[in-house]
């Protein structure tokens, strides 16, 4: 296992899982985990080592405490993968559920950016923060 993947999961962090799709939606979701993993509000976590039935990734999101994923639309790859893995929704939201509408444009307005940050801080309020610390390790 690799050691630098390694890292605990302080007091009040999520773990984001974000649909990386072809589209602006999946887009934005990424672009929205990203941003919140860069300001501390959570951390971003690898969803295709979840897909791929990794150990260590499937075993990390089964026992983090605080956990949200981001679909893009209705589609719901996001929810999909973790379904298949049987790891339960702690929280979910998806993008064209806001009403920003799918489509082929990459060029994203950071107006919409803060629309999905903002949605995805709402959609965690009632997750437990501050519950211990965590190992999460993916290998």
């Amino acid at each position: 296992m690799s050691q630098q993947c390694c890292e605990v999961q302080q007091n009040g962090n999520v773990m984001i899982l974000a649909c990386s799709g072809g589209s602006n939606v999946g887009q934005l979701s990424n672009q929205a985990a990203v941003e919140l993993t860069k300001e501390g509000f959570g951390k971003m976590f690898c969803l295709t080592g979840i897909g791929g039935h990794l150990s260590g990734f499937v075993q990390s999101a089964k026992d983090v405490p605080a956990m949200i994923a981001i679909d893009g639309c209705s589609v719901g790859c996001a929810k999909a993968i973790l379904e298949h893995a049987e790891i339960p929704l702690k929280a979910y939201l998806v993008i064209t559920d806001l009403g920003i509408e799918k489509n082929k444009n990459f060029d994203l307005d950071r107006e919409t950016i803060e629309k999905v940050k903002n949605a995805v801080k709402s959609a965690c309020k009632d997750l437990p923060r501050g519950v211990g610390s965590k190992s999460v390790c993916c290998g």
